[in-house]
Parts: structure tokens; C-alpha cells; sequence
């Protein structure tokens, strides 16, 4: 039965383009997990680590005309593929750096090339949704979260073996090119786009040079619409409320609610635990509540859960808020990435840009906030960016309920 789900297409490619999310989150967990590590070897302050964080930020805020040009010229598949293939490289890079200024190189480089690989994984599961008319992109989130989980349990069964970084990347790279072969197998290849008033003229022979103008106009990067931009601002908000929530709660639990060393952990694990499960069941939510009223209900439940929690103090009314951050944002980004591929390929760089550049540069944010204030006031942050995503949502342009 199984081999009979894979050999069908949809199937195929959707096992596939899960390969890509789920190589992703384990990629960006894998060198999260070894953060304090590295800073012991590099002999890094803190301040050396949060800049070293805002690098991959800033490698991903800059990557935009980068991945618009390539996403033109190698289309979401290849894109996908390179992209993921060096991801795995460099974590042999960040193991081999010398120094702190290289290390500073290989995470903006790391930054840039998860830009490059949000963009064409989330194309392919849009493109997935078009072309099948099946709800996926939730389910195919999960396996981002799925993929940051086995980073984890990897991380802390190398620990038990070696305490060497280059010993745990090249495993972990190892996986990755495992993955990178798996989704070589069934990614969508690009379907031609149908021909404009210019090209069918030019077919005909009446004026060839009017296609040619046509091609480079196309192939110019075109301003983005007013809903394109509310996209964008939801899309930021909601990575840095994800993103956030997985570097910061365990401190908060720690320092703030006084939860021992062995509980302090339990704050990643239900945040991560609740948007997996949130993120299985999603795909069904959005076919019967549709994509709109999904992100407006979630984003609210988590920015008003986490700010009770906040407001309450304690362990257990934390763990509550944090669950609901974990099954109120899940949806946010997978409804966000299918509404902005409806307005075009631009449109979907520019919003999966600001979502890795939310994702990467959201934590160091948030613990300059703290930093300045405390703790609380960097989480209430937080909860302040999940309400601006409710905020945004109401002014976005959502496609209809798909089956």
C-alpha cells in the first residue's frame, strides 16, 4: 500500500518537497543546537553571538534580488536543489572556520542560501496546491518542525559520543545529502507560462522584436502591490513570533517563571509539539474555515495567550501561553506563502525574503529588547507581533478553500 502512495504523483511530489522543509529545519536546528559550542571554540562574548545570529539575518534581507534573478533563470526545482545541496556544505564550512570573521562569512553566506531555498521549496508546495487542488502546505510546514525535532535528538545523541563539531556537522551533512537525493526524485518541474498578446502576435510573424520587448519586460522585478506588502509584514511578525518562541522560552521559564534546569526545556518542547500537531491537522482547517479566518483566529490566540501568560507569571500559566503561540502561529506562514504565490513569482520572493529575515534576525531582536528592559518586556514583544499579524491578515487577499 505504501509503495502504491508513493507511486502516485501527488504523493510523489509531495514526499519530495517534504524532503526540502524538513532538510531546512533539520539545517538551521543543527547549528542552532551547537551555538554554545562554537562560541567556546571561537572564544566568542555574547554580544560576538548575537551578532554572529544577525548575520544569517542580514545574509537573508539581502538576498532578495539574488533569488529573484535565480528563481528566473533555474526555477523553483533547481533552485531548490542547489540551494539544499550547499546548505549541507556549509555546515562542514561553520565546523572548519578559524576565526570569528570567517565564521561571520559562512553564517551570512548560510543566510542567503536559506533564502534561496524558502523561496523554491515554497513555490513547489504552492505549485503542489495549484496543480493537484489539494490542501499541503500545512502538513509540508510540519515537516520543517519535524526536520528541527531529529536536529535535536541528533545533536544530543552525538553529544553522548563526541563533544567534536566537525564530528556532528559531517553526520548531519550526511543526512542532508540523503534528503537532497530523496527530493531529487519528484519535485514539479516548471510549467511553461502561456503565451501574452505580444508572443502570439510574434508566432504569427507580424513583429517579432515586440516578443523580445515583451521577454525583458517580463524578466524586470515589478513594484509590489499594496497586498503584497501587508503580506510581507504578516509573513515578518509571524517568523519572528516563531522564531522567538524557540530561542527564548526555555531562558524565560529558567530566569523569569524559576523553573528548574530539568523543566526549563519543556517551553521549546510544547511550543515545537503544539505547531507540529497544529500544522498536521491545519490543511483540513484551512479546506473548512479557509485560509483567512485560520491566521486571523491563530495569530490572536497567540498574542493574547502569551500576553495572560506574561501577565500571570508562573510555570504552568507560561506553558499554556507558549501552547498557544505554538497552535496559533502554525498555520501563519504556510496560509501566508499560498496567498503570496497567487500573486506571482515577485511577490513570493519578496514575502518568503522578509519571512527568513523575520525567522533569523526575530531572536537577536527580541534579546536586545530584553536586554535593554527585561525578559518579560522581550516577550511581550512577542505577543505584540502575533497581534500585528491579525492586524495584517484582515487586509490580505486569500485564495479560496481548496479540498
Amino acid at each position: 500500500m505504501r509503495v502504491l502512495r508513493v507511486r502516485d504523483p501527488f504523493h510523489r511530489s509531495q514526499l519530495a518537497i517534504a524532503a526540502l522543509f524538513c532538510s531546512l529545519g533539520f539545517q538551521y536546528a543543527t547549528w542552532a543546537a551547537r551555538i554554545p559550542a562554537i562560541k567556546s571554540d571561537l572564544d566568542l562574548t555574547a554580544a560576538e553571538v548575537g551578532v554572529l545570529l544577525m548575520a544569517a539575518g542580514i545574509g537573508a534581507a539581502v538576498s532578495f534580488p539574488l533569488v529573484a534573478v535565480l528563481m528566473r533563470r533555474l526555477g523553483s526545482q533547481r533552485l531548490a536543489l542547489l540551494s539544499a545541496l550547499c546548505l549541507a556544505l556549509l555546515l562542514l564550512a561553520l565546523a572548519a572556520a578559524p576565526n570569528y570573521p570567517v565564521a561571520l562569512l559562512v553564517m551570512c553566506v548560510d543566510g542567503v542560501l536559506v533564502g534561496c531555498l524558502n523561496v523554491a521549496m515554497n513555490a513547489q508546495g504552492a505549485e503542489l496546491e495549484s496543480r493537484y487542488e489539494r490542501n499541503a502546505m500545512a502538513r509540508l510546514h510540519a515537516t520543517f518542525s519535524g526536520g528541527s525535532l531529529l536536529a535535536a535528538l541528533l545533536a544530543s545523541g552525538m553529544h553522548t559520543v563526541t563533544s567534536s563539531v566537525a564530528a556532528h556537522f559531517a553526520a548531519a551533512a550526511l543526512f542532508l545529502l540523503l534528503l537532497v537525493a530523496l527530493a531529487r526524485t519528484g519535485l514539479l518541474p516548471e510549467r511553461a507560462a502561456a503565451p501574452d498578446a505580444e508572443g502570439e502576435k510574434a508566432e504569427e510573424g507580424e513583429k517579432p522584436e515586440k516578443a523580445a520587448k515583451a521577454t525583458k519586460k517580463s524578466a524586470k522585478w515589478i513594484r509590489p502591490s499594496r497586498v503584497t506588502l501587508w503580506m510581507c509584514v504578516a509573513m515578518a511578525f509571524g517568523t519572528v513570533t516563531e522564531g522567538a518562541m524557540n530561542d527564548w522560552s526555555a531562558l524565560y521559564l529558567e530566569d523569569v517563571a524559576e523553573a528548574s534546569a530539568e523543566l526549563a526545556p519543556l517551553g521549546i518542547a510544547v511550543v515545537s509539539g503544539m505547531m507540529l500537531i497544529a500544522r498536521l491537522f491545519a490543511d483540513g482547517w484551512r479546506s473548512r474555515w479557509g485560509d483567512g479566518r485560520i491566521v486571523l483566529t491563530g495569530s490572536v490566540l497567540a498574542g493574547a495567550g502569551l500576553a495572560l501568560a506574561l501577565l500571570s507569571g508562573g510555570l504552568v500559566p507560561a506553558l499554556l501561553g507558549f501552547a498557544c503561540v505554538g497552535l496559533g502561529i502554525a498555520a501563519v506562514t504556510p496560509c501566508v506563502y499560498v496567498a503570496a504565490a497567487g500573486q506571482g513569482s515577485d511577490s513570493l520572493t519578496l514575502v518568503a525574503a522578509m519571512g527568513t529575515t523575520g525567522l533569523l534576525a526575530g531572536p537577536p531582536l527580541i534579546g536586545f529588547i530584553a536586554n535593554a528592559s527585561s525578559l518579560v518586556w522581550g516577550l511581550a514583544a512577542v505577543a505584540a507581533s502575533a497581534l500585528v499579524v491579525s492586524a495584517c491578515s484582515t487586509r490580505i487577499s486569500w485564495p479560496a478553500t481548496t479540498g
